[in-house]
C-alpha cells in the first residue's frame, strides 16, 4: 500500500526536528514515531536511512579538513564514555539513565557524522559494527521491555550482512581496478628503476648493494622530479582495509583471506599469459613486464600494509610460480628474435624488470641466469648479421694491393688497421700496401662486433674477468665460425681465380698478424690482462691459417684444372712418320701461362709458390704420361714418340729455368724423371740394358715400370704390323719385329713376376 502524503509529511517534520532541535527533546520526538500508525516506524527507518546516506555524501566532501578533528573526537568520546559510566552508577532513576544515554548517543553520532572523512570510512563501518555489538550485549538487554529495542535487535543481523555485502562488493571493484591498473603501476615502478639503471649502468660498474641501499629515497626523489605516480596514487586500497576489518570483526577473516588469495592467483595466471606476437616488438615485452611488475607491487603493498591478509610464504609461492612461467615464455619468444637490436633491448628490459622486483624483495637470480641464454641468442643474431657484413666486404673487394697516393691516404689506412712494414714505409709515394681493401674493413668490423657484444655484457652484475671471458669467447666464435666460413665460401666461388687466391693468402697473413692487436683491444676495454690465469685466447691464428691452407689448396686445384684445359687442346698425330722438329703449340702456351703465373706467386709467403710450382709440374708430368698410356690410344709410331719427347724436353727446360726461386739443384726437374727415362728407353731402343739392369738400384732406367713399358711397346708393335706392308720382305724390319716380340715376352714375364710377389 502506498504511503500516505500525511505520513510522508509527518516523517519529514520529525527528521527536521531531530536535525534542528536540542538533543534533550529528541526522545519524545522519536517516541511519537512508535505511537503512530502500525509499521510506521519501518517506513521512518527507511526515510532515516535515506537521510543518513545524503549526509554521508555531503560529509565525504569535508574529508581533507577534519582528519585531526576526528581523532580528537574519538579521544573526547572515550572521556565521555568514562563519565557516562560514572553517571550511570550514581543515577537514581531509570528514566534519567535512559535520557542521558540517548543524549550521549545523539551527540556522538552528530560529531562523528560531521568529522569523519572518506579515508576513514573503514572506521565508520568498524565503529558501526562495534556499536551494534555493544547494543546487543550491553544496552538493549537493559531496555529490552521497549518495543523499539526488539525491532533494533531483529534489524542488527541484517545490517551486519548488508555491511558485509557492501564491503565484499567494494573488494570486487578493487580487484577489477587493480587488474586494469597493473600495467600502469608496473610501468611507473619500472620507470623509476630505469632512471637509476640508465644513470648507474652507463659505466657498467654499478654495484647491487649501492643500487638498493636507498630505494625509498630514490622513489621519492624520482616521483617529485619526474611527476610519476606510485601504486597508492593509482589505486585506492581502502576497500581492502575496510573489508578486512569488517570480516575480522565479524569473525570471518579466514573466509576473506581465502577469497582474496584465490582471486589473486587467478589474476596472476592471466597476467602471465603473453600475446602471441610479443616477440615482434620491444613494446610487446615491455607491456608484459609492466603487468607482472604491477601485480607484484600491489601484492607487496598488501603484504606490508595489512596484517596477515597475505603472507610472505603466499607471495613467494606466487612469485615462484610466476618466475617459472616468465622464464619459459622469455626462453620461447626470445628464440624467435633475429634482430640483435631487439634482443639487446629485451636484455635491458629484463635487467630493469629483475632489478625492479628485487627492489621489492623478490629473488631474481634465475632471471639473470636466463640472461646468459639470451646472451647466446644475442650472439647468434650478431654472428648472422656479421656474416652478411663479411660477405658484402668480400664481394666488393677488388683483390688488389691498396694504392696510396700520399701520406694522408697512408695514415687513413694504418689508422684502421695495424700495418707496419719498414721497407714499404721507406718507399716514395705513390706506393702500394700488400693487402687489399677488405683487410682493414674486416679488422674494423671485428672491433665493431666486440663493441656490440660488450653492450650485452654491461649491467649483468658480472666481474671484469667474466666480461672479458664473454667477449673473447664471442669473438672466437666470430673468427672460427663466421669469418672462417665466409672465407671458405669465398675461396670456393667460381669467379675467384688464381690472382684473387694469391691476394686472399696475403690478406689472411696480415689478418693473422693483427690478432694480437685484437687481444690488446679487448684488454683495454675490460682491463683484464691476457696473461691472467684461465683467460681465453683468441683463435684467430688457427682461423686464418686454415683459410690460408684452403686457399693454397684451391690454388693447386685451379692450376691443375688450367693444365688440364691446355692438355685437352693437344692434337697429336700418333701415327706420324717423323716429328715436326719443334714442340707442340699447346704445350708452349701452357708453359708460358705457368711462367707468368709463377711470377705473380713471388708475393706469396713461405713456400706456397714452390709447392704450387712443384704440384703443377707433377700434375703436368702425370697428365702427359696418362696421355701416352690411354687405353683408347691403340697405335703410336716412333715419329709420335719423338714429337712427344720434344714436348717433354720443353717441360724440363721450364723446370730447370727456376720459375720459382728456392729449389735446390734439379729438384723441380725430377717431376718429369719417369717420363724422361721411359722416352729415353724407347728413343735409344735400349732394351738390353733395361732388361739386364732391371731391379738394380743403379739401373739407368730405374723409374720405368715394366707394365708401363709393356703397354707402350704393344702400341708400337701394332703400328709396326699394320703400317709396314712390305715389312715381311725387309730383313731389318723382320728382325725388329722379332725383337719387339721377344721384349714383350720378357716384359710380360717381369710384370707377372711382380704380380706374384705382390
Amino acid at each position: 500500500m502506498a504511503e500516505s502524503l500525511e505520513t510522508i509529511t509527518e516523517h519529514e517534520r520529525i527528521l527536521q526536528e531531530i536535525e534542528s532541535t536540542d538533543t534533550a527533546c529528541v526522545g519524545p520526538t522519536l517516541r511519537s514515531v512508535y505511537d503512530d500508525q502500525p509499521n510506521a516506524h519501518k517506513r521512518f527507518m527507511e526515510k532515516l536511512d535515506a537521510r543518513i546516506r545524503n549526509h554521508d555524501r555531503e560529509i565525504e566532501k569535508m574529508c581533507n579538513f577534519h582528519h585531526q578533528g576526528f581523532v580528537d573526537a574519538i579521544t573526547e568520546l572515550l572521556k565521555v564514555r568514562a563519565d557516562a559510566e560514572k553517571l550511570m552508577v550514581t543515577a537514581q532513576t531509570e528514566e534519567v539513565i535512559r535520557c542521558r544515554i540517548q543524549q550521549r548517543n545523539m551527540a556522538t553520532t552528530v560529531e562523528k557524522l560531521q568529522l569523519c572523512i572518506p579515508g576513514e570510512m573503514t572506521w565508520l563501518y568498524y565503529s558501526a559494527l562495534k556499536t551494534m555489538e555493544q547494543l546487543e550485549n550491553i544496552y538493549i538487554p537493559r531496555v529490552s521491555q521497549y518495543r523499539f529495542c526488539q525491532i533494533m535487535a531483529e534489524t542488527l543481523p541484517k545490517l551486519r550482512e548488508e555491511i558485509k555485502e557492501i564491503s565484499m562488493s567494494d573488494l570486487k571493484d578493487f580487484l577489477e581496478s587493480i587488474r586494469k591498473h597493473s600495467d600502469k603501476i608496473g610501468e611507473t615502478a619500472m620507470r623509476q628503476f630505469e632512471v637509476r639503471y640508465l644513470k648507474n649502468g652507463a659505466n657498467g660498474k654499478r654495484k647491487r648493494d649501492v643500487y638498493y641501499s636507498s630505494i625509498n629515497e630514490a622513489l621519492t626523489t624520482i616521483r617529485d622530479k619526474y611527476n610519476v605516480l606510485t601504486a597508492q596514487d593509482l589505486v585506492d586500497f581502502s576497500p581492502v582495509y575496510r573489508c578486512l576489518h569488517i570480516y575480522t570483526v565479524l569473525g570471518d577473516r579466514e573466509t576473506f583471506e581465502n577469497y582474496y588469495r584465490k582471486q589473486r592467483k587467478k589474476q596472476a595466471r592471466l597476467v602471465l599469459q603473453p600475446q602471441s606476437n610479443m616477440h615482434e616488438t620491444v613494446e610487446g615485452y615491455r607491456k608484459y613486464f609492466n603487468q607482472i611488475v604491477g601485480f607484484f607491487v600491489v601484492e607487496d603493498h598488501i603484504l606490508h600494509a595489512t596484517q596477515g591478509l597475505v603472507t610472505r610464504a603466499f607471495t613467494d609461492e606466487l612469485w615462484n610460480m610466476a618466475l617459472s612461467k616468465i622464464i619459459a615464455v622469455l626462453r620461447t619468444h626470445s628464440s624467435y628474435c633475429n634482430d640483435p637490436d631487439l634482443v639487446l633491448e629485451l636484455k635491458n628490459l629484463i635487467v630493469i624488470f629483475a632489478d625492479t622486483l628485487q627492489g621489492y624483495g623478490f629473488p631474481v637470480n634465475r632471471l639473470f641466469d636466463l640472461l646468459f641464454e639470451v646472451r647466446d641468442q644475442y650472439n647468434e643474431t650478431l654472428l648472422k648479421k656479421w656474416a652478411l657484413v663479411f660477405r658484402d666486404i668480400f664481394e666488393q673487394d677488388n683483390y688488389s694491393p691498396i694504392p696510396v697516393e700520399n701520406e694522408e691516404e697512408y695514415k687513413a689506412v694504418v689508422s684502421r688497421f695495424p700495418f707496419h712494414d719498414a721497407e714499404i714505409e721507406k718507399q716514395q709515394f705513390p706506393k702500394k700496401l700488400p693487402m687489399s681493401q677488405s683487410v682493414p674493413q674486416i679488422y674494423s668490423q671485428v672491433k665493431e662486433f666486440i663493441y656490440a657484444s660488450l653492450k650485452f655484457s654491461e649491467s649483468l652484475h658480472r666481474s671484469s674477468t667474466e666480461i672479458d671471458d664473454m667477449l673473447r669467447k664471442s669473438t672466437n666464435l666470430l673468427l672460427t665460425r663466421t669469418l672462417s666460413s665466409c672465407l671458405q665460401n669465398l675461396i670456393k666461388k667460381p669467379h675467384i681465380g688464381l690472382t684473387e687466391l694469391v691476394q686472399i693468402i696475403i690478406n689472411t697473413t696480415h689478418l693473422e698478424h693483427a690478432c694480437k692487436y685484437l687481444e690488446d683491444f679487448i684488454t683495454n676495454i675490460t682491463n683484464v690482462s691476457p696473461e691472467t690465469v684461465h683467460t681465453t685466447r683468441l683463435y684467430g691464428l688457427s682461423t686464418f691459417k686454415d683459410a690460408r691452407h684452403a686457399a693454397e689448396g684451391e690454388i693447386y686445384t685451379k692450376l691443375n684444372q688450367k693444365i688440364d684445359e691446355f692438355i685437352q687442346l693437344a692434337d697429336y698425330e700418333w701415327g706420324m712418320a717423323e716429328s715436326d722438329g719443334r714442340a707442340s703449340g699447346y704445350l708452349m702456351d701452357l708453359i708460358n701461362f705457368l711462367r707468368s703465373t709463377f711470377q705473380v706467386f713471388t708475393h706469396l709467403p713461405g713456400k706456397v709458390a714452390q709447392t704450387a710450382c712443384m704440384s703443377s709440374c707433377k700434375h703436368l708430368a702425370t697428365s702427359l704420361m696418362q696421355m701416352l698410356l690411354d687405353t683408347e690410344l691403340k697405335q703410336i709410331s716412333m715419329g709420335a714418340i719423338q714429337q712427344f719427347n720434344l714436348d717433354v724436353m720443353q717441360c724440363e727446360l721450364f723446370a730447370s729455368s727456376e720459375p720459382v726461386p728456392g729449389f735446390q739443384g734439379d729438384t723441380l726437374q725430377l717431376a718429369f724423371i719417369d717420363l724422361r727415362q721411359l722416352l729415353d728407353l724407347f728413343m735409344v731402343w735400349d732394351w738390353s740394358t733395361y732388361l739386364a739392369d732391371y731391379g738394380q738400384p743403379t739401373s739407368k732406367y730405374l723409374r720405368v715400370n715394366p707394365s708401363t713399358a709393356l703397354a707402350l711397346l704393344e702400341k708400337m708393335k701394332d703400328t709396326s704390323k699394320k703400317n709396314n706392308i712390305f715389312s715381311q720382305f725387309r730383313k731389318n724390319d723382320r728382325d725388329k719385329q722379332k725383337l719387339i716380340e721377344t721384349v714383350v715376352k720378357q716384359l710380360r714375364s717381369l710384370v707377372n713376376g711382380m704380380s706374384q710377389h705382390s
